[in-house]
């Protein structure tokens, strides 16, 4: 299916690797040019290396953390004139509701709802005025349905999520589209470290871990990068204009619900 937005322009961030990867490489493959961000540089200048030369597309690096004033400083100024912004960022530290303190919630809140509103009323001004635009935000399948030891993440993604759900049908009149996609687990970095905790606790291997995660998942496996990528890439295209302020569910069928 030809997307129809080549020789648009992305920025895609914590897009060095796992799901922030796969939406870029979705990107690229549609002919779309990209800011990629991340905060460590040499594995950020390792993907835009291997999507330059594989999909032949332009690509900027910004190595920053948008969780700072100064990160975020630099990342808006290099997507100036964006026309899909993808928000994604690494989720707070699990635990129990009593060791978090002020300054674990605003940590949180700085990672996984301000750093996000802050690139969209940065960059979505100039979608308006361009009169097309789509943001997507990655967050999390504890928006639907929260997990205990993730508080901080809950905390913090259902913020973004109201956020959006408001400011999404406020701008759909200017040809500006923003939903969210909920990813359950994926074989990636954090499925990793999930499964070595699992593994260290119950005294088990790494693979006994594993499938006893997938277990709990209709589809009884991990969902890919690729696969999310290609949702993403959707979700930005041409055909997604009738798509509004929806949070979309990448899990397997994990989280049980109607609606």
């Amino acid at each position: 299916m030809d997307l129809g937005i080549k020789g648009k322009r992305a920025l895609v961030c914590a897009s060095s690797k796992g799901l922030g990867r796969g939406c870029a490489e979705a990107l690229a493959d549609a002919g779309v040019d990209l800011v990629l961000n991340a905060r460590g540089a040499e594995a950020l200048d390792a993907t835009a290396a291997h999507i330059r030369d594989t999909y032949g597309v332009d690509v900027v690096t910004v190595a920053a953390d948008v969780a700072t004033d100064a990160g975020r400083s630099e990342l808006i100024t290099a997507a100036q004139g964006v026309d899909i912004l993808v928000n994604n960022a690494g989720g707070p530290p699990p635990g129990v509701w009593s060791d978090w303190d002020r300054d674990d919630f605003i940590k949180a809140l700085d990672a996984n709802m301000l750093a996000p509103i802050a690139l969209i009323k940065a960059l979505m001004p100039g979608m308006i005025d361009r009169g097309w635009g789509r943001v997507v935000n990655i967050t999390s399948g504890s928006v639907k349905a929260p997990i205990p030891q993730l508080g901080l993440s809950n905390s913090a993604r259902a913020g973004l999520t109201g956020y959006v759900a408001g400011t999404a049908r406020q701008v759909a009149q200017f040809g500006v589209n923003m939903n969210n996609m909920l990813p359950g687990i994926h074989a990636t970095d954090r499925a990793i470290s999930l499964d070595t905790g699992v593994s260290k606790a119950q005294g088990i291997t790494m693979d006994e871990a594993k499938k006893q995660r997938e277990a709990t998942i209709p589809t009884r496996r991990y969902g890919t990068a690729q696969e999310f990528g290609a949702m993403c890439a959707f979700l930005c295209s041409q055909h997604a204009g009738f798509i509004v302020g929806q949070n979309i569910v990448l899990d397997g069928g994990a989280i049980n619900a109607t609606i």
